[in-house]
């Protein structure tokens, strides 16, 4: 039963990324409709992340409060409107207000991890919540897909076939899925609200997760723009190195979760911090292939931070999981919206990009130490 609910949750997280993706996908294509420029290229990409960052914590709320089946199928039906009203916008203004509403999909991870974590023993869910990161992919396939189906079939029905697909897994979801049986009432949300406030290492789990999943998103959505603005490629062949970076990111979250049962996840994400630094200093270097070594250690490192810090949510918040999961996603999120902008006015206002990729590297130390007084003396204390 446990799987059952984990493969659910998990396609249902992927149908919605696949949507939380669209503009990303074809943001190019619209800064060729609209004639934008790249600070407005990299706004359009940015805002989706926004509202996916600001509804995480009442999603997650939600789901701790009336359970996952029920907010999960009312999450992926309104999934489904934005990309059907994007074919019908005629102004870059529409088309910012549109992809806001469109970020409600983004927030379907703190759903999902409220859902499945009560299926699973302690000592199984860093594994459990790495293969639900797997839906991932579902972004990194509709970067890749979407503009070579688009070239055949029109972006608009592809738009379509996207909204068509959310609606009718809704309908399998809410057939299939399951809450996990619970011995303990709901809290109130005042009461889980007053959790926040006080909780000082969910704060500490929130700023890694800005990080590691806010790293993958920037990455994720403006990488295509990025190496065709910075290295000329063309729209196919920088969206297929934008899925490879997707894709090994989203593949490394299971390994990280894997680790992170194994050795613990505060070991896994001082790997993480420390190791992503140098990677970062490659990205600064105007060259192709020390970019793509940056850009790959990155999303190896980064994914397993992912899967790495979702191990010590419930670790640490095993009753209010799904609350917790929704300040740390939205923290996350954030993370994913202030660099394509940051990158965007950098290469508009200065003509270049290098000192973004400094200031990761030095966030990504400075959290490295961070996690070594919050966490790893914890976790050798214990061993």
């Amino acid at each position: 039963m446990a799987n059952r609910q984990l493969a659910a949750a998990t396609i249902s997280f992927a149908a919605c990324f696949a949507a939380w993706g669209l503009i990303s996908a074809f943001a190019l294509s619209f800064g060729e409709m609209y004639q934008l420029s790249a600070s407005q290229t990299a706004l359009l990409v940015a805002v989706p992340v926004l509202l996916g960052s600001l509804a995480r914590l009442p999603m997650g709320l939600l789901t701790d409060r009336f359970g996952g089946r029920r907010v999960f199928t009312a999450l992926l039906l309104f999934s489904a409107i934005p990309p059907v009203l994007t074919t019908m916008v005629s102004s870059y203004a529409m088309l910012i207000a549109i992809a806001f509403l469109l970020g409600m999909a983004g927030s379907s991870f703190a759903v999902g991890v409220g859902f499945i974590s009560p299926w699973f023993p302690k000592e199984k869910q860093g594994v459990a919540l790495g293969v639900y990161g797997l839906g991932n992919a579902g972004q990194s396939l509709i970067v890749f897909l979407g503009p070579l189906m688009a070239a055949r079939f029109g972006w608009e029905n592809v738009f379509r076939g996207v909204s068509a697909l959310l609606v009718t897994w809704a309908i399998l979801f809410v057939t299939l899925a399951k809450n996990a049986p619970v011995t303990t009432r709901p809290k109130t949300v005042a009461s889980m609200l007053v959790l926040l406030a006080r909780e000082r290492l969910a704060w500490v789990l929130s700023a890694f997760y800005f990080l590691t999943f806010g790293g993958f998103v920037a990455f994720s959505i403006y990488l295509p723009a990025l190496l065709r603005d910075n290295f000329g490629l063309t729209t196919a062949d920088a969206g297929f190195r934008a899925a490879g970076f997707v894709l090994l990111a989203t593949g490394m979250r299971p390994l990280g979760g894997w680790l992170s049962d194994r050795i613990g996840g505060a070991r896994v994400l001082s790997i993480v911090f420390f190791g992503a630094a140098p990677f970062a200093l490659l990205l600064a270097w105007p060259s192709m292939p020390p970019f793509t070594v940056g850009a790959l250690g990155c999303a190896a490192l980064l994914g397993a931070g992912n899967g790495a810090v979702f191990k010590l949510v419930p670790q640490y918040f095993p009753a209010e999981t799904g609350t917790v999961t929704g300040l740390v996603g939205a923290i996350g999120g954030f993370g994913g919206f202030f660099p394509p902008l940051l990158l965007g006015i950098l290469r508009q206002r200065l003509g270049i990009i290098w000192p973004g990729f400094i200031l990761l590297a030095l966030t990504s130390i400075a959290l490295g130490i961070v996690n070594g007084r919050a966490f790893l003396r914890h976790a050798g204390a214990q061993s």
